[in-house]
């Protein structure tokens, strides 16, 4: 069986290294992206199973990228997974009408939580 692969798109170095050391522990295969437009490109060139998402970031929101994803015909089904410390309803329901799997906040979740999260979102 091959290594599942995790897209994860974030522009806080110290917070990327911190999911990406999580997926490896747990046997995922982990791509980096640090801002909207490099997670557009690695995405669509990868296909990995799951793409974790940040919102705001340079270059490139995360609610942008997700759009541009979409238009892909392997992204418009890709399981993209919210990961953010924005709270606020307008962004949560922007990611529901994305179609995205999960919208998870930072602050509030266990890193651990987040891997078995991002599993079961691969998994629906």
């Amino acid at each position: 069986m091959t290594k599942t692969l995790v897209l994860i798109v974030e522009d806080d170095e110290n917070i990327l290294e911190l999911y990406a050391s999580a997926f490896t522990a747990a046997g995922i295969k982990v791509i980096k992206a640090k801002n909207g437009l490099e997670g557009v490109e690695k995405a669509l060139k990868c296909h990995p199973d799951a793409i974790l998402m940040d919102i705001r970031m340079p270059v490139m929101h995360g609610h942008k990228a997700v759009e541009k994803i979409r238009l892909d015909p392997w992204g418009k089904d890709a399981k993209i997974v919210f990961l953010t410390n924005m709270s606020d309803a307008e962004n949560v329901f922007l990611a529901v009408e994305q179609g995205s799997e999960e919208y998870i906040i930072k602050a509030n979740t266990p890193v651990k939580e987040v891997v078995n999260q991002v599993r079961m979102a691969m998994r629906a």
